[in-house]
């Protein structure tokens, strides 16, 4: 069995007609963790333990004529802030590091229920902020790529998990593009639906109205299996939608890219855009255009005024969020205080990270008593402006092509001491949480360097049909 080359669907069918068994496959699964992530760091927690227990019960499924699920046997990562019962979930922070939720998030519930194999939780930027991996309070996560490298973040380890071929799905989230910026450093797929099209409840708040799950993949077509079991209506998270698709992703994928219309920003390729990733993007829109989309520049203003609305409402909401760590309930408590002032502030000081601090601070001053009029209410109307103007391009065209990151992957410690230079590197992806509109990021060349490079294709609501038809496509002339 040759099980790095092995896709999620490829495992399904192998397992479904019996060329290998769920054991088989967990072996190889952590023969491939042991021999690559001393390396790249990509897990803070494994479950191999847990993994062979679950590999058996599906063996026996299996001899008792049971229909199994569509991820049988498949194994999958999960990012560190998606809470899973049972096994330590830490948001990769010293506040919340022997944290073990008593429950499952309900995309966790999904995946069982199809029959995955959850293999272990992976490393990320604590509580979701950063953009490299490089502020997790255990390790620091390498891209499988170029080991001096960051993977990106703050799914760094998720996508490093994929890319190294330690499992061939991951679970991120995304909160300003948190799945794909990694799956573009990493040369993987990454996937970010639309807000509300799958489940938040059991994933540890960061920016509550721009979180959202997705899926990481080696290939587009796995990123649509992994959603479909994912996504839809959950009676635990009040902003989740009952979503009626009139087609599956599947069929979806095979119409090709003829007749498409796709829109490119012009203000997607101003200065400060890596040459090579803006030649990357050009090619693709050639092979767009050979294949029979039309693609046509556009105009749009607003777009590149995101990033600092962006970190405007996502601290205020990690400010809120975060608040609850306290030093009472649960998580971490200093160890010597003289009255309930003191141990929260020292709990807190001592529990969390310096970017976290920055954003709390952040966040708390733009919603204190004379800036919330200031920034915060003036950032959500830039935040409506930006929904109006991406909305009113998405009506005329099906989709927005454009880069992912305006920089290749960076070398480890290069931004760590430049919090503005590490924010900068979000620009093109923040609009998209901002306006709550799925986005695909996919592999679409290397550098001179061999470094992956990605582009992003932004959708409309619900568009994801849309976003995987293109994708695939792309992954076909590109292979």
């Amino acid at each position: 069995m040759d099980y790095e080359s092995l896709s999620a669907l490829d495992i399904v069918e192998g397992i479904k007609s019996g060329k290998f068994t769920p054991k088989e496959i967990i072996k190889e699964c952590f023969k491939r963790i042991n021999e690559t992530d001393g390396t790249v760091n990509a897990f803070i927690t494994l479950c191999e333990e847990e993994a062979l227990e679950r590999a058996k019960y599906l063996e026996e499924k299996i001899r008792r004529g049971e229909k199994l699920g569509r991820l049988a046997g498949v194994p999958i990562a999960i990012k560190d802030n998606i809470c899973t019962k049972g096994i330590k979930t830490t948001c990769a922070s010293k506040m919340l590091e022997v944290f073990v939720p008593p429950y499952h998030a309900t995309v966790i519930e999904k995946l069982l229920q199809e029959d995955a194999i959850i293999v272990g939780k992976t490393n990320m930027d604590e509580f979701a902020m950063g953009s490299s991996t490089e502020n997790s309070a255990f390790k620091i996560t390498k891209n499988p790529a170029a080991l001096d490298r960051v993977p990106g973040g703050s799914s760094g380890g998720s996508a490093a998990a994929v890319a190294a071929k330690m499992v061939p799905l991951a679970l991120g989230s995304d909160t300003g593009g948190s799945i794909r910026q990694p799956a573009a450093f990493c040369g993987v797929v990454g996937f970010k639906p639309t807000y509300g099209s799958v489940s938040r409840y059991g994933l540890i708040a960061f920016g509550s109205s721009l979180d959202q799950i997705g899926p990481f993949s080696r290939t587009v077509e796995d990123s649509a299996l992994l959603l479909e079991v994912i996504e839809g209506k959950d009676k635990m998270d009040g902003t989740s939608v009952d979503l009626s698709r009139t087609s599956s992703y599947e069929e979806d994928m095979k119409k090709g890219l003829s007749g498409l219309k796709v829109a490119l920003p012009k203000q997607f390729f101003a200065e400060g855009l890596d040459s090579e990733i803006a030649a990357s993007i050009w090619a693709c829109k050639k092979i767009l255009e050979d294949s029979g989309a039309v693609v046509e520049e556009v105009d749009m203003p607003i777009s590149s005024e995101g990033l600092s609305s962006y970190y405007i409402i996502s601290s205020a909401e990690a400010s809120s969020n975060l608040s609850r760590y306290d030093g009472i309930r649960y998580g971490y408590r200093t160890s010597e205080f003289h009255d309930i002032d003191e141990l929260i502030e020292k709990s807190r000081s001592e529990g969390f990270g310096e970017e976290v601090k920055r954003r709390i601070m952040l966040g708390t001053y733009t919603l204190s008593s004379g800036y919330y009029d200031a920034y915060y209410n003036k950032a959500q109307k830039l935040r409506r402006k930006l929904k109006e103007e991406f909305n009113s391009v998405l009506e005329k065209y099906d989709l927005i092509l454009g880069p992912v990151s305006p920089t290749l992957p960076f070398k480890l410690g290069e931004k760590v001491s430049d919090p503005m230079s590490m924010y900068l590197t979000d620009i093109y992806t923040v609009n998209v949480n901002l306006t709550g509109l799925p986005a695909i990021s996919m592999p679409c060349g290397l550098s001179s360097e061999g470094l992956p490079i990605g582009l992003q294709l932004i959708g409309p609501s619900f568009g994801e049909g849309k976003l995987f038809r293109a994708a695939a496509a792309l992954e076909e002339k590109l292979a």
